[in-house]
């Protein structure tokens, strides 16, 4: 990330050229400089929720287990894509502790 002399605003690359997005100042990029960009994404391991006295604390809701058919089951969300996608709801039946996500 380069920012401008005059200003210290960030500069944008565009056609061979450093611009300014505040002033006009511009400059030439030079082979010595060379702009790529990176990212880096790390992934974490996704933790579910097994311990009973954890499970004994979380809310319960009315909802169908496809594995047994029992109407209650405990519930929790967990962000699991980037911060702009909506979370994903786990259930796990109180009955048989089939553990199953809602996709929204």
């Amino acid at each position: 990330m380069r920012f401008c002399p005059e200003c210290k605003s960030v500069m944008i690359a565009r056609s061979g050229r450093m611009h300014c997005r505040r002033c006009d100042y511009s400059e030439e990029i030079t082979d010595s400089e060379s702009l790529k960009m990176t990212s880096v994404r790390t992934e974490k391991e996704i933790t579910i929720v097994d311990e009973e006295e954890q499970m004994a604390t979380l809310p319960t809701c009315a909802v169908k287990c496809p594995k047994c058919e029992h109407n209650l089951a405990f519930w929790w969300l967990r962000q699991l894509r980037s911060a702009d996608e909506s979370e994903v709801r786990f259930f796990r039946c109180v009955e048989c502790n089939h553990t199953w996500r809602e996709y929204d």
